[in-house]
């Protein structure tokens, strides 16, 4: 099916409530684009490797919406064009110029598919469901991997840092905390590695899909690796479902700026002699997170590096 896309340019001040006229007026899925920085509450809900690079905020937003051809534009462009001279007596909506294109329909959550392909982490081949193991590769340590809409294949350096990190440190039957599973892969590594058990939190709904997924295709019982919804680093009923001083383990591949946030929280969670794995950090964050895992009084162990990306590990003694 062949879709209009219109694109409305107006002002950040008014976004909002143009937003609303437009869902109001029956129009779903409206997409906006600005440059408005993120706020500190934005980042510490982002469990991400890395923030997008941003322009400074020239206080222009485009708003854009999609209609089929069945239905009704002019009227419907019309009506968006009445409203919005209207709502100009009261705010600056901009120039609210609208410009049309056409597309086709487009499947987004399986067309990354084409980009990956089965690769190793040292030793490690991690591989999507739809490739097969080849015979030179049977002898290795075998992940498959499909992430989905959930963040982590394994092929981003911060993620091969962590992984690195786990093959180190984990020991048989260890218990293992996975801040921002992802797609689980850290989690199920752990397992593979000889722990005994995970358990891992994210704050996206896909997160959990994709981790239950990747656990029935790695053969991997829901009795090994539990996944949770929730920000552990303020809510209470997470922390306490986690649970305390019972992480042998806790690994955050997350940003620099919630690892901040975090390290305080996490340290409840680990045992005594626990070893904490955090990375997501470009290189000039790495004295940032290292005075934070320090005031949170753990022993800094090791710091790798990738890339620009930067791992660090420490110990609670």
């Amino acid at each position: 099916m062949k879709w209009n896309k219109f694109r409305l340019k107006t002002t950040t001040e008014a976004e909002d409530i143009v937003s609303s006229m437009l869902m109001d007026l029956g129009i779903e899925g409206v997409e906006i684009e600005d440059k408005v920085p993120l706020t500190q509450a934005d980042k510490e809900q982002m469990f991400v490797d890395i923030l997008p690079v941003t322009e400074p905020d020239d206080g222009v937003a485009y708003l854009s919406f999609y209609l089929d051809e069945g239905d009704e534009t002019d009227q419907i462009l019309a009506n968006v064009r009445a409203e919005l001279k209207e709502m100009s007596s009261y705010v600056n909506v901009g120039e609210c110029t609208i410009e049309e294109s056409q597309t086709e329909d487009v499947d987004w959550v399986n067309n990354w598919k084409q980009y990956f392909h089965q690769f190793y982490v040292d030793d490690i081949l991690i591989i999507p469901s739809w490739e097969d193991v080849k015979p030179e590769d049977e002898d290795k340590m075998v992940i498959h991997i499909d992430p989905g809409t959930a963040f982590g294949t394994g092929m981003h350096e911060t993620t091969q840092l962590c992984i690195r990190q786990l093959k180190k440190h984990v020991t048989p039957g260890a218990e293992i905390l996975d801040v921002g599973c992802g797609s689980g892969i850290l989690g199920m590594l752990a397992l593979k590695f000889g722990a005994g058990h995970s358990v891992g939190t994210d704050l996206d709904p896909c997160a959990i899909e994709a981790t239950h997924e990747n656990m029935e295709v790695n053969g991997i019982h829901p009795d090994q690796y539990e996944v949770m919804i929730g920000n552990i680093i303020d809510d209470k009923e997470v922390q306490d479902k986690v649970g305390y001083e019972k992480y042998d383990i806790v690994a955050a591949n997350i940003l620099a700026d919630v690892l901040v946030a975090l390290t305080p929280v996490i340290v409840d969670q680990l045992k005594k002699g626990g070893i904490y794995i955090t990375s997501g950090i470009i290189d000039d964050k790495e004295k940032t997170v290292v005075d934070a895992v320090e005031r949170a009084g753990l022993e800094v162990l090791e710091v790798t590096y990738q890339g620009e990306w930067v791992s660090v590990t420490a110990r609670k003694n």
